[in-house]
C-alpha cells in the first residue's frame, strides 16, 4: 500500500507542468489567504501574525519524496535568512500529529514551525483556479513552495513540476534576494 502511494504520489507530481507554471505567475502579486492552524505541539498559528515579514511557506506531506528533498534545503534557508527577517513554516496536508512529528519533525529537526492542515482547507485556498482541475484543490498544492511579502502578498508561487524540480531552492531564494534588496 505505501509503495502503491509513493507511486500514485510519483505519477501525480509528473502531470505538474506547463499549465501549472501558467498559473503561478498569475497568482503572484494576489494577497495570501488567511489562515490559522495548530502547530505540532497544539499551539495555534496564524498566517496574520507573519505581517512584517517575509513568510515561505512549504506545503508537504510525509510521503512526498520530492517535500523530503527540499526539506534540508528549507532548513538551509531558514538558518540563512533568519537575520534578514524572513521566517518559514511547513503546511503538512492531512495527516496525523504523531506520523508528522516521527517523519517530518524529527527527521529533520526543523528550526520553524510544521502545522496541521488537517482537512486539506488550507493548502486548497492556494490553489490556483484550473491547475489540475481533476485532482482534489489540496493535492495540487503538495510540494509547493510560496514566498508572501510584509504586506501579505504572494511574490513568488512554485507548483511541483517534476521535469524541472528545484530541490535546493534556487528559484525562490533568486526572488527573495531581488526583493531584499529593494529595502
Amino acid at each position: 500500500m505505501k509503495r502503491l502511494m509513493i507511486y500514485w504520489g510519483i505519477f501525480f507530481f509528473c502531470m505538474v507542468s506547463l499549465q501549472a507554471q501558467q498559473k503561478e505567475s498569475s497568482f503572484v502579486g494576489t494577497t495570501a489567504p488567511d489562515f490559522t492552524l495548530k502547530d505540532l505541539k497544539g499551539n495555534t498559528v496564524e498566517m496574520a501574525s507573519y505581517k512584517g515579514s517575509y513568510l515561505v511557506l512549504h506545503i508537504a506531506t510525509t510521503w512526498c519524496p520530492f517535500c523530503n528533498a527540499e526539506a534540508p534545503y528549507l532548513v538551509e534557508l531558514a538558518n540563512e535568512y533568519a537575520s534578514k527577517n524572513v521566517k518559514v513554516l511547513i503546511i503538512d496536508v492531512k495527516e496525523p500529529q504523531t506520523l508528522v512529528q516521527e517523519k517530518l519533525q524529527d527527521r529533520f529537526d526543523f528550526p520553524f514551525p510544521v502545522l496541521l492542515d488537517e482537512d486539506g482547507a488550507v493548502a486548497a485556498s492556494f490553489a490556483p483556479e484550473g491547475v489540475l482541475p481533476d485532482l482534489a484543490r489540496d493535492e495540487v498544492m503538495l510540494a509547493s513552495n510560496l514566498l508572501i511579502d510584509p504586506e501579505g502578498n504572494i511574490q513568488f508561487m512554485s507548483l511541483l513540476d517534476s521535469k524541472n524540480f528545484d530541490a535546493k531552492l534556487l528559484a525562490l531564494k533568486s526572488r527573495l534576494d531581488e526583493l531584499l534588496s529593494k529595502h
